[in-house]
Parts: C-alpha cells; sequence; structure tokens
C-alpha cells in the first residue's frame, strides 16, 4: 500500500505537463484565488505604496519610503480597501474564468490548445479590466497630494461620481494592454517553468516549488510591464479634465524623465522583489488551497 508520501510523488507526476487538468469544480478556482489575493494585499501593501510613489513621481526608494514616514503609521494602510477588494475579485476571475473559459474554448475549438488556453487567458485578463474603478480609487488614496481631499474609500468613489461614470475608468487602456498579455504568459509559462524545478516528492516541497515558479513569473511579467503601470499611475492620478491618450501621457512621462529608460524604471527593482513576493505567495497559496479543498 503506497503511503501519503507516495501519493504526493504520483500526483506530481501528473502536475508536470504543459497544462494542469484538475479534477475540482471550477467554484473552487474562484475561492482558492479570491483567499489568495486577501493574503498577498495582507502582506505585500506597504511595499506597494512604496512603489506607487515612484512610479507617480519618479522618485528614488529612499524618499519614497521618507514620504510613507512622513505621512506617520495610521496612514500606512490608507487606501488598502480598493485594492483588497479588486484583487481578490480580480484573482478570483483570473484562475476561476482561466478554467471556466478553458474548459468552454476545449470543447468547441479544433485550434491548437496552446492557442486556445492563451485566448482564455488574455478573455480572463480583459474581464478583469470592468474592476478599473477600484484601481483608479487605490491611486487616488495613496497620492498623498489627494490626503486632505479623501478621508475614505466611499468619500472617493462619490466625488467621482460627480464627474460622470467614465472617469471611474481612467486609464483602461493601460490596463487593458497589461492585463491580456500578462494572463497569457502567466498561464502558458507555468507548467514549463514548474517542470525545470526539482520534483516535489513532498506537500512542504510542492509549496516552494509552486512559490518559486509563481514569484519568478510575477517578477519578470511585473518588469515587462512596469511602463503601462507607470503611465496607468498617471492618468488615474488626475481628477476631471481631459482625457488624455495613452501615447500622449506616455511622452510627456518619456520627456520629463528626460528620455532616459532608467528614469522610465524608476521603481522597477522594488516592484520586481515585490512581485517576486507576492507572485510567490499568490501561487503557492492558490495551489495549496486547490489540494486542501
Amino acid at each position: 500500500m503506497m503511503d501519503s508520501e507516495d501519493l504526493v510523488l504520483n500526483k506530481s507526476k501528473t502536475d508536470q505537463i504543459g497544462h494542469r487538468i484538475v479534477n475540482v469544480s471550477s467554484g473552487k478556482h474562484y475561492v482558492c484565488g479570491y483567499c489568495a489575493a486577501v493574503t498577498n494585499v495582507a502582506v505585500t501593501f506597504p511595499v506597494q505604496k512604496v512603489l506607487f510613489r515612484q512610479q507617480l513621481y519618479g522618485v528614488r526608494t529612499r524618499d519614497a519610503v521618507r514620504q510613507l514616514q512622513k505621512d506617520g503609521l495610521r496612514n500606512l494602510y490608507r487606501g488598502v480597501l480598493p485594492p483588497l477588494m479588486q484583487k481578490s475579485t480580480t484573482l478570483a476571475i483570473m484562475f476561476g474564468l482561466y478554467e471556466d473559459l478553458s474548459s468552454v474554448l476545449l470543447r468547441h475549438m479544433s485550434a491548437p490548445e496552446i492557442l486556445t488556453r492563451s485566448l482564455a487567458a488574455v478573455l480572463a485578463g480583459t474581464t478583469e479590466a470592468v474592476l478599473t474603478p477600484f484601481e483608479r480609487v487605490q491611486t487616488l488614496l495613496q497620492d498623498y497630494k489627494h490626503h486632505d481631499k479623501f478621508t475614505n474609500t466611499f468619500q472617493a468613489f462619490r466625488v467621482l461620481r460627480e464627474h460622470g461614470a467614465r472617469e471611474y475608468y481612467r486609464g483602461l487602456v493601460p490596463i487593458l494592454l497589461r492585463n491580456g498579455p500578462s494572463n497569457a504568459l502567466f498561464f502558458g509559462l507555468r507548467g514549463p517553468i514548474k517542470q525545470c524545478l526539482p520534483e516535489a516528492t513532498t506537500y512542504s516541497t510542492h509549496l516552494i516549488n509552486d512559490f518559486i515558479c509563481g514569484g519568478l513569473l510575477g517578477a519578470m511579467l511585473g518588469f515587462l510591464f512596469f511602463p503601462m503601470n507607470v503611465v496607468k499611475a498617471r492618468m488615474q492620478s488626475q481628477i476631471g479634465g481631459e482625457f488624455q491618450s495613452f501615447p500622449k501621457v506616455f511622452m510627456k512621462i518619456w520627456l520629463e524623465r528626460d528620455r532616459k529608460l532608467t528614469h522610465l524604471f524608476r521603481g522597477a527593482h522594488l516592484n520586481y522583489h515585490r512581485s517576486l513576493i507576492s507572485w510567490g505567495i499568490i501561487n503557492a497559496t492558490y495551489e495549496f488551497l486547490l489540494k486542501l479543498l
């Protein structure tokens, strides 16, 4: 009779393929994605605030940290509600809808599986953009220039409502350009990367491999799409006024930062480490809960 370690070993062999087929209801993917996001936001939010200041103002890490120190401890988690609501719902959609769409498309399309799953990932990422208002409000609450205008999330939503529904979706274009491609790369590369890691034989080594796999992918994608988030932060820090196009805002930032790529990527190193930890937590938590439920 096989013991629990043998069962884990056998299970790991079925997981070491380019895609995963998990015999659980799709509803569990939504729940696991939601819980993984809550865990991640609680741990990494302070680092995200430092990164946001660098994206918005192009300041160095130490200057961004000084800004947070000046704001005080009580403002450290100011603005956490929108990312908590947005990220938890987004990841629930990302993992759950990807699995649902993959299942549907694989049954009804004759295209190669890699293309079918990539399409499912892009569609899931595009659907996530519906939650743009939460990213919008998070940007306003994290910007110290707006500290005297808003006391909480709900007040920020009310102020934006005065400018019309369209104001909630300022910065939508860079979000769409980021979500679809990054989802396709994440789900497409997750299997191959895990195959390159030492074979997991216990629950703890499975957890470590999932953390490494998610962390490496998150760090790589976070760096690759960093300029999108820089433009998004600039667009969403504005309240009212003209809706400027993505190319126009990008060129404005490019000129402000002396046309230097290194200045455009200020904060990218911190984002790399934050994404490494963040997506490591998300992927490991998600996979752990998926096996547990």
